[in-house]
């Protein structure tokens, strides 16, 4: 009982912040900063989820501060920056938000340009944006840094981390007050140390370990991080000799403030195994936050040395794995919360902790500010292309001193598509460092004297990185790394052939060749026996450089992409592939390239190479592309694939039936049939009985031919978790639809012109998107439960301002209308209370009632392109609280000045409209955007005195994509 009311004391604290996070984030009428002030040392995003992950993974709140997932739905624009200890660089920081709320790189280093480039990202935008452990209280820079937040709109946040006083005092405002966070009290403490410890569905006695145990938390002093962590170290462990060991340990004794170092980290990590230790400290040479690939830094353990020799039947891989997922459980590393991908990162103290047991022998050149404090010991050295211009100066420095190096690592900082300058590296570089085991060069430019120079003399090398460059040819000595592990040449776009005699890399493991341009394989790819890892193979046009090279690679895992398969002239090459043997395969593309009008193919010996290029039946994931048959062998589809999740039948333009039974794979979540030329029924073929049990998501585009969708008359209905339905393209398609979807979220048609059933009814639909001039039906569909309607045409226009008249759904957020003539009139009363977005597109008879409307307080975004011929002028009173206003190609207007009497309109955008002469703007206006509006613009741009006094407050104007000048 006292643990469960210890536990419910740390949640309701933990639950106290974050009911000040989401107060702040809820006032939609200031925009305010919310600083979270730490005692005690302890950095705030870092420590909650350690908390919040211990605590709440069972909880119906999982709220982890590092996502900020509160209430996020209400911010268009979104950005976490961890700034660091590093001193508070504004460009640098303006430039990783960019990156964050456009994920894409920003290539500039001029501020100024920099800064505009934000401004117009926020222009007229609700942000937030947190900014994560700044320790530097640079008021001049902080006040620069906040220049373009002021385009934003009203309510956008700030959230600011932070361990110092000083910081706080510099960001707080009259509108906020910092929240500081306390240590952990001694029962709290315990509680994070225990479920750590212990497995709670455990019935073993703990009365003897917990005495011991709730005196090493008293040393923990109420730091979460250090309970967690050796909790962590205590796991499975229930000698009560283990337990004293850490509880006298001499480390208890060593000053925090002789390295900065808590007592309890170094005892977790003096009690790793040493194979641990080697790995854990390796992480070193990267830098702080940094998201670390699970897949990745095993590939490089491997390479240094790193992991034991395996044992009963394991692989190195399965070996680098295990390290890996028991650091996670020691609480050295922690899942990330990137939603694109699965990083781990690592918390600061404990970075702080690889860095301090790395000593001399682990160097991160960008962090120094001279080549000269590198020690002669050290061995490993990490580099990065960010915005330090003298960064390849000081690796030529370094690697002259290091001679004995063992690693050269390129680390990539910009998680959003690479480096932003191609790095031009010195034909004279590798010469020196003959020791290498590990290089990576991602992103360097044109110059291959690098290669060509001293790659082969690299004997010692494990493992080559050199993805996203330009080279064209890879040098023949490269074949002479006879230890090489590791091949990477990702994205190089330009690569067209690899070296003649591959064959010798008889220790490679890993090569990874995909989006590169390569013409086919070299010879005698099958003595490479030990490739765990080969992302792509083109197939060749001799026997030894043939499919069948594929047969001897036995133990691939993960994916494989066989592109080039018309090179394949007889089944028997392909059943010499031996594909039903490689049991390790998860996911398989089968790629034929585009082929020609008129070359002719054998339907016959099309079918038989892709039947025996039949996979095992574990397979999750298949993708055929391209396929010149007629017909699909039988394995494509059956049921005994019973693990299949993602199936993908694209370009198959020779094929006249889809494979048979495909509603039969039990496990099917996803299914893609694009491009089938000549199919023009899917029947009962399709269905057979129960058919498509799991399948959530079903795509059918360009199917030129495809004429009728015969509905399923028997058993259970189809499609009983179908979530998603896209039919693109079918431009000969009259029906059927299913008739009753049940799961359905998200409807889409668009180029099927002469579909005219009824749509399916889906009572729990979210978003329904029908374009072109279809006359699909809507008789039946409910509107009760739409977020999203984009319709387009006459009779569906007609017809969803009716239904919303009569119905007046309470879900609506979002309508999209188009192609309309037909006179409609748009009053505040005519839409639903819960619209925000309004698209009007080609309906030229559509009007706003100027007068005796009401209003509607929810619309706050307006667009209207090549619309409402009618209108000379715009007021929309019925409006109240619009913030955005769209307008493009409307012929006739020539006055915008009744928007003066807007309280809210925030961004304006008007293009395209020739008699556009007046304007006069609203005080809470933040963005003007004007383009070929020639009247306007000129008017604009010399800064007329009639119109310049209700423009010139705004913060952000532009006239054919040029800043004016306040």
């Amino acid at each position: 009982m006292r643990g469960k009311k210890v536990y419910q004391r740390l949640l309701q604290r933990l639950k106290a912040i974050l009911n000040v996070v989401e107060a702040v984030l809820n006032d939609a009428e200031k925009n305010i900063s919310l600083i979270l002030l730490s005692r005690g040392g302890l950095k705030i995003s870092k420590m909650l989820p350690m908390m919040l992950m211990t605590y709440w993974m069972k909880s119906p709140l999982k709220l982890p501060l590092r996502g900020i997932h509160i209430h996020q739905q209400k911010f268009h624009v979104k950005a976490w920056v961890c700034v660091g200890e590093d001193e508070f660089d504004v460009l640098k920081v303006t430039k990783s938000v960019i990156e964050k709320t456009c994920s894409t790189p920003c290539n500039s280093n001029d501020f100024g340009t920099a800064q505009n480039h934000l401004k117009n990202a926020l222009a007229g935008k609700n942000f937030l944006v947190v900014l994560d452990d700044v320790w530097t209280s640079n008021r001049e820079a902080w006040e620069s840094f906040l220049n373009p937040f002021e385009c934003g709109s009203q309510g956008s946040k700030f959230l600011v981390t932070t361990r110092l006083d000083t910081v706080a005092s510099m960001v707080k405002t009259k509108h906020n007050q910092a929240q500081n966070l306390s240590l952990l009290d001694e029962d709290q403490c315990w509680s994070v140390f225990a479920n750590r410890a212990w497995d709670p569905s455990e019935s073993r006695d703990h009365e003897a370990l917990e005495e011991i145990g709730r005196k090493i938390v008293k040393k923990c002093k109420g730091l979460p991080l250090a309970a967690q962590t050796l909790g962590g170290l205590l796991r499975g462990k229930y000698s009560e000799k283990d337990w004293n060991d850490v509880l006298i340990s001499e480390f208890w004794e060593l000053s925090e403030k002789d390295s900065g170092i808590l007592p309890a980290l170094r005892i977790s990590y003096y009690h790793l195994p040493s194979y641990l230790k080697r790995c854990f400290v390796y992480c070193s040479l990267y830098p702080k936050d940094f998201e670390f690939d699970r897949n990745e830094l095993m590939l490089l353990w491997m390479a240094e040395g790193l992991l034991l020799q395996p044992k009963s039947g394991k692989t190195l891989e399965d070996l680098g794995y295990e390290y890996f997922d028991d650091l996670v459980s020691r609480s050295f590393f922690q899942p990330s919360n990137n939603p694109h991908k699965n990083p781990f990162v690592m918390h600061d103290l404990i970075h702080d902790l690889a860095t301090f047991y790395g000593g001399k022998f682990f160097s991160r050149i960008f962090e120094l500010k001279k080549a000269a404090k590198h020690d002669t010991k050290t061995r490993h050295l990490s580099c990065a292309r960010d915005s330090d211009d003298d960064l390849l100066l000081k690796i030529m420095e370094a690697c002259d001193r290091l001679k004995h190096a063992r690693t050269l690592l390129q680390i990539n900082l910009n998680k959003y598509g690479g480096i932003s300058v191609c790095v031009s590296i010195s034909c004279h570089l590798l010469e020196q460092l003959k020791c290498l085991r590990v290089l990576s060069f991602k992103y360097f430019s044109d110059d291959e004297n690098l290669l060509h120079g001293s790659i082969g003399e690299l004997i010692h090398l494990r493992y080559l990185d050199f993805s996203y460059t330009s080279m064209v040819t890879l040098p023949e000595s490269l074949s002479c790394l006879y230890n090489l592990q590791t091949l990477k040449l990702k994205w190089c776009q330009k690569l067209k052939k690899l070296p003649t005699n591959m064959q010798n890399l008889v220790n490679l493991r890993h090569l990874d060749i995909e989006c590169t341009e390569l013409e086919e394989m070299p010879k005698g790819m099958s003595k490479l026996q030990d490739l765990q890892f080969l992302s792509d193979y083109m197939v060749g046009k001799h026997e030894e450089n043939g499919v069948g090279e594929l047969g001897r690679l036995a133990h691939l895992h993960e994916s494989l992409c066989i592109d080039k398969l018309e090179n394949v002239t007889n089944s028997g090459e392909a059943w010499n592939a031996r594909m039903n043997e490689k049991i390790h395969l998860n996911t398989l593309y089968f790629r034929w390239s585009s082929s020609e009008e008129s070359e002719v193919c054998d339907s016959q010996t099309e079918k038989d190479v892709l039947d025996k290029l039949r996979p095992h039946k574990n397979l999750k994931e298949l993708s055929i592309f391209g396929y010149r048959g007629t017909m699909f062998p039988d394995w494509v589809g059956h049921s005994s694939y019973h693990n299949i999740t993602k199936l993908r039948l694209v370009r198959c333009k020779n094929c006249w039936m889809l494979p048979p039974s495909l509603g039969q794979l039990p496990s099917l979540m996803e299914l893609r049939l694009e491009g089938f030329d000549m199919v023009k029924k899917i029947g009962g073929e399709f269905y057979q009985e129960t058919p498509f049990q799991s399948l959530k998501t079903l795509i059918i585009e360009r199917m030129p031919c495809w004429e009728e969708w015969e509905s399923f008359e028997c058993g259970d209905a189809p499609f009983p978790q179908l979530e998603m339905l896209r039919i693109w393209d079918c431009p000969k398609l009259r029906g059927d639809l299913p008739t009753f979807l049940p799961s359905l979220k998200t409807l889409e048609i668009l180029g099927c012109s002469e579909l005219g059933c009824d749509l399916p009814r889906a009572p729990i639909l979210h978003e329904l998107y029908i374009y072109d001039k279809q006359e699909a039906r809507m008789r039946e569909l409910s509107l009760s439960m739409l977020e999203k309607l984009r319709v387009n045409g006459e009779h569906l226009v007609e017809y969803v301002f009716d239904a919303i008249t009569h119905t007046q759904p309470t879900s609506l957020r979002c309508l999209q209308i188009s192609n309309c003539s037909s006179p409609i009139s748009i009053a505040g009363d005519s839409l639903p209370p819960s619209l925000r977005k309004l698209h009007i597109s080609h309906c030229k008879n559509v009007e706003f009632p100027m007068q005796h409307q009401q209003q509607h307080h929810s619309l706050n975004r307006l667009g209207i392109y090549n619309s409402c011929d009618s209108l000379t002028s715009f007021a929309f009173p019925a409006f109240p609280n619009l913030k955005e206003l769209l307008i493009t190609a409307c012929k006739n207007l020539t006055s915008l000045e009744e928007l003066s009497q807007s309280q809210s309109l925030q961004q304006l955008e008007v293009e395209e409209c020739p008699k556009l002469e007046n304007i006069r703007l609203p005080a809470s206006l933040r963005y003007l955007r004007i383009r070929k509006c020639p009247l306007l613009g000129e008017r604009i741009q010399r800064k007329d005195p009639h119109i310049w006094p209700s423009i010139s407050h705004t913060k952000s104007i532009k006239v054919d994509d040029k800043q004016i000048q306040q």
